[in-house]
């Protein structure tokens, strides 16, 4: 539906928000929903005893396979979320099918989903900031320095709207799919 067209990608190299290194000062800022994207920002969470409301992952980490122990906390650890759906969503694009179960977890009204994404999830950050309410934190991963920390507004859900509305593809489709 949506794919990242090489001029924007220096557009998503800065921070949307505070990168932290430590899960429980993250956490002590946290809005709700909690939304992660990300399996060392979901095992993190876990870790620190706060289950995201809404999680997204694709088994990797900077491009590799993550560690068995981390994927049996997240994925195989039945205990963490009460929905579990899978999706394709190719590298570097949002598909019909990642905005859908982005949108129907958020709408649950205990929403404990995890989205298995077999592809690549990182994109995802975009329209969960787009979709989720003002006072939510989505939470991703910045390689190599932690997790990044953003409390969803007006300026954050615009700037990512923004971004998402400059990346080739059908924009009509997607913000109705969104719904905004």
């Amino acid at each position: 539906m949506l794919s990242l067209p090489e001029s924007l990608r220096s557009a998503l190299k800065e921070p949307f928000g505070p990168v932290r290194t430590d899960a429980d000062s993250l956490l002590a800022e946290a809005g709700d929903p909690l939304i992660a994207v990300g399996d060392i920002v979901t095992y993190h969470l876990l870790e620190a005893g706060r289950p995201p409301d809404v999680s997204l992952i694709d088994e990797r980490t900077e491009r590799s396979a993550v560690d068995a122990g981390i994927r049996e906390r997240i994925v195989e650890d039945e205990g963490w979320f009460e929905y579990r759906v899978q999706v394709d969503n190719p590298a570097g694009t949002v598909t019909a099918a990642l905005l859908g179960a982005l949108v129907e977890a958020l709408d649950r009204d205990e929403p404990s989903t995890i989205v298995v994404v077999d592809g690549e999830e990182d994109l995802a950050t975009l329209p969960a900031m787009v979709v989720a309410p003002p006072g939510a934190s989505v939470v991703y991963g910045q390689p190599g320095e932690g997790m990044v920390h953003v409390a969803v507004d007006t300026e954050t859900s615009e700037r990512a709207r923004s971004i998402l509305s400059r990346m080739d593809g059908d924009h009509a489709r997607a913000w109705k799919l969104l719904g905004v």
